[in-house]
Protein backbone atom coordinates (compact mmCIF):
# COMPACT_ATOMS: atom_id res chain seq x y z
CA UNK A 1 0.00 0.00 0.00
CA UNK A 2 1.51 3.47 -1.03
CA UNK A 3 0.56 6.75 0.31
CA UNK A 4 -1.19 7.39 -3.65
CA UNK A 5 -2.80 4.19 -3.16
CA UNK A 6 -4.59 5.16 0.56
CA UNK A 7 -5.16 8.64 -1.38
CA UNK A 8 -7.60 6.66 -3.91
CA UNK A 9 -8.95 4.84 -1.47
CA UNK A 10 -10.28 7.93 0.60
CA UNK A 11 -10.94 10.22 -1.90
CA UNK A 12 -12.33 8.11 -4.94
CA UNK A 13 -13.73 4.82 -3.29
CA UNK A 14 -10.87 3.09 -5.41
CA UNK A 15 -8.60 0.16 -4.71
CA UNK A 16 -5.36 -1.14 -5.50
CA UNK A 17 -4.44 -5.01 -6.43
CA UNK A 18 -1.38 -6.90 -7.90
CA UNK A 19 -2.95 -9.25 -10.55
CA UNK A 20 -1.30 -12.23 -12.72
CA UNK A 21 -0.21 -10.28 -16.33
CA UNK A 22 -2.46 -12.47 -18.34
CA UNK A 23 -6.07 -11.44 -16.99
CA UNK A 24 -8.80 -8.04 -18.65
CA UNK A 25 -10.63 -5.90 -16.91
CA UNK A 26 -13.56 -8.10 -17.39
CA UNK A 27 -11.73 -10.75 -15.63
CA UNK A 28 -11.00 -8.45 -12.80
CA UNK A 29 -14.15 -6.86 -12.58
CA UNK A 30 -16.12 -10.54 -11.89
CA UNK A 31 -13.42 -11.33 -9.61
CA UNK A 32 -13.80 -8.52 -7.10
CA UNK A 33 -17.34 -8.31 -7.34
CA UNK A 34 -17.98 -12.23 -6.74
CA UNK A 35 -15.02 -12.43 -3.47
CA UNK A 36 -15.94 -8.96 -2.46
CA UNK A 37 -19.96 -8.84 -2.64
CA UNK A 38 -19.60 -4.92 -3.97
CA UNK A 39 -20.39 -3.66 -7.17
CA UNK A 40 -17.23 -2.53 -9.05
CA UNK A 41 -18.28 0.58 -11.41
CA UNK A 42 -14.48 1.10 -13.39
CA UNK A 43 -11.40 -1.10 -13.96
CA UNK A 44 -8.03 0.42 -15.09
CA UNK A 45 -4.87 -1.47 -15.85
CA UNK A 46 -1.17 -0.49 -15.86
CA UNK A 47 2.06 -2.96 -16.42
CA UNK A 48 4.51 -2.17 -14.07
CA UNK A 49 7.64 -2.77 -15.97
CA UNK A 50 10.72 -4.58 -13.87
CA UNK A 51 13.75 -2.06 -13.32
CA UNK A 52 17.44 -3.35 -14.25
CA UNK A 53 19.25 -4.51 -10.95
CA UNK A 54 22.91 -4.47 -10.95
CA UNK A 55 24.87 -7.35 -8.44
CA UNK A 56 28.31 -6.14 -8.94
CA UNK A 57 29.04 -6.10 -13.42
CA UNK A 58 25.88 -8.57 -13.40
CA UNK A 59 22.89 -6.87 -14.63
CA UNK A 60 19.50 -7.95 -14.30
CA UNK A 61 15.89 -6.99 -14.30
CA UNK A 62 12.96 -7.61 -11.65
CA UNK A 63 10.22 -9.08 -13.08
CA UNK A 64 7.18 -6.76 -14.90
CA UNK A 65 3.50 -7.05 -13.00
CA UNK A 66 0.36 -5.61 -13.16
CA UNK A 67 -1.77 -3.30 -11.11
CA UNK A 68 -5.53 -3.41 -11.40
CA UNK A 69 -7.11 -0.15 -9.53
CA UNK A 70 -10.57 -0.70 -9.04
CA UNK A 71 -13.42 1.85 -8.46
CA UNK A 72 -16.49 0.74 -6.68
CA UNK A 73 -19.89 2.37 -7.06
CA UNK A 74 -21.30 4.53 -4.30
CA UNK A 75 -22.53 3.37 -0.96
CA UNK A 76 -20.01 0.19 -1.54
CA UNK A 77 -16.68 -0.21 0.52
CA UNK A 78 -14.15 -2.84 0.92
CA UNK A 79 -13.68 -3.96 4.54
CA UNK A 80 -10.20 -5.61 4.25
CA UNK A 81 -8.63 -2.08 3.75
CA UNK A 82 -10.67 -0.33 6.64
CA UNK A 83 -8.05 -2.40 9.27
CA UNK A 84 -4.97 -1.76 7.36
Amino acid sequence: MTEKSVRLQETENSYAFEVPRSTNKIEIKRAVEEIFDVEVQSVRTITVHGKLKRMGRYEGRRRSWKKAVVTLKEGHKLELYENV
